[in-house]
């Protein structure tokens, strides 16, 4: 049985603790690593080696990682990535309270980190699906509360912890992630079965990867939904370049004053994640989509004409909040028309993209800043957003959605007759 809208099952109740548990020990490291890499050097090549390195597995290894998650169960490999990376963070910990931390050991955590994420991630996005079944409705509201709880943990709750922790020892916002990890694997480890996965044929896995690729780049819908977040990553990734230097040069604010600015995009976020699935409802998936990319095309354009940090807050918020609600129907619209035997191929594919364009989004925003002026890469990623919005629109319109949710209903269908026995999703075992 599928739940509605209104009731999700118990397992997502842990699901959604897990998550979030998990995503508070992410803020407070997200605060302490730079900080604690701040403290062994003032390199800034250095710093971005720890930076980047936590990005380079999604770069390295994305498409192969979904087609590993698609041969795993789903949910083993979400609650041992998490345990591995409670015990990965005792090293620094460790190190940290002995004085032996490093540049180079610092940079190994974050990329062994994000290699747990991307696995983490992969499978959390495909077994959603297998929990709650494919109803959009049921996902968007899922995906609302997942979204919204990471957005309060990671963005508001996590960074002062771990800047408080960091003052009173180095280890503790290592152990406090590390304590989080192993709290979420717990939660994870109770969370009902997966339903069996369809036999496939073993094949290379390079060449599943592949497949899991080229389903992305033959659909219409899921390459538009796909270009998305990876045109807009190289728009956002221009602006946060600059945004610390146009705040203090342009609107004239300080360290504090900047705290404020991202605190108000992070408070749209919130608030766009809760309003996407009535959006959703109310315009269609498709037109909501294109909604919520205007939106913050047009947020970012404000953004670079605002004459004072009043208007500047406002434009961050209202992007941030056209933002969250995209992150909560793509997702959810991918979930529910993708094959279970790719969804995880199909996810990390998705992924990828995003975090391949992001390093050209801050090469540009730098470069325009020091050709010409600082407001120039907000008006350009801007440009790109708009014509993103414009280029895509078609691609994902309501009339494509519609269709691609009566084939998926189709699918669903012919498989479920073609099965013995029905899976309960909630139980996690046949009805």
């Amino acid at each position: 049985m599928t739940p509605d809208a209104r009731t999700l099952p118990t397992g997502f109740g842990r699901l959604w603790t897990a998550q979030t548990v998990s995503s508070l020990g992410d803020g407070v490291s997200q605060a302490a690593l730079p900080l604690l890499a701040l403290a062994l050097t003032r390199n800034p090549m250095a710093l971005a080696v720890v930076t980047a390195a936590g990005t380079l597995p999604w770069l390295l290894l994305g498409v192969l990682g979904g087609a590993l998650v698609d041969r795993w169960d789903r949910r083993r490999t979400m609650w041992v990535m998490d345990a591995a990376r409670a015990v990965l963070l005792a090293t620094p910990a460790a190190a940290a309270t002995l004085g032996m931390l490093s540049i180079p050991l610092l940079a190994a955590v974050a990329f062994l980190l994000g290699l747990g994420g991307l696995f983490f991630d992969t499978a959390a996005t495909a077994y959603l699906p297998d929990l709650l079944g494919r109803a959009p409705a049921v996902l968007e509201r899922a995906n609302s509360r997942l979204r919204g709880a990471q957005t309060a943990a990671s963005g508001f709750a996590g960074p002062p912890a771990g800047s408080a922790l960091l003052a009173l020892g180095r280890a503790l916002p290592l152990l406090a992630d590390a304590v989080s990890f192993a709290l979420s694997a717990l939660l994870v480890r109770s969370l009902p079965a997966a339903p069996p996965a369809v036999p496939q044929a073993r094949e290379p896995l390079l060449r599943q990867a592949r497949a899991g690729a080229s389903y992305v780049f033959r659909d219409q819908l899921l390459l538009g939904l796909a270009l998305r977040p990876a045109v807009g990553n190289i728009a956002f990734l221009a602006v946060e370049t600059v945004l610390a230097l146009f705040a203090h040069d342009r609107l004239g604010i300080g360290a504090f004053g900047f705290g404020l600015l991202l605190t108000a995009e992070a408070t749209g976020g919130l608030l766009g994640s809760g309003i996407a699935s009535p959006l959703g409802r109310r315009l269609g998936t498709g037109a909501a989509l294109t909604c919520t990319a205007a939106v913050e095309g047009l947020a970012i354009l404000a953004l670079a004409a605002a004459p004072d940090p009043y208007v500047a807050g406002l434009a961050l918020a209202v992007c941030g909040a056209g933002m969250g609600a995209t992150m909560v129907l793509g997702p959810s619209l991918r979930q529910a028309i993708v094959p279970a035997r790719l969804m995880g191929r199909v996810a990390s594919t998705s992924r990828m993209l995003a975090m391949c364009a992001a390093p050209f989004g801050a090469f540009i925003g730098g470069w325009l800043a020091a050709t010409y002026d600082v407001r120039t890469p907000l008006y350009t990623a801007a440009g790109l957003l708009l014509t993103m919005t414009a280029v895509t629109a078609t691609m994902t319109g309501n009339r494509r959605v519609e269709a691609a949710l009566r084939a998926a209903a189709a699918a669903d269908e012919r498989e479920q007759q073609e099965q013995p026995e029905c899976w309960d999703p909630v139980q996690g075992s046949p009805l």
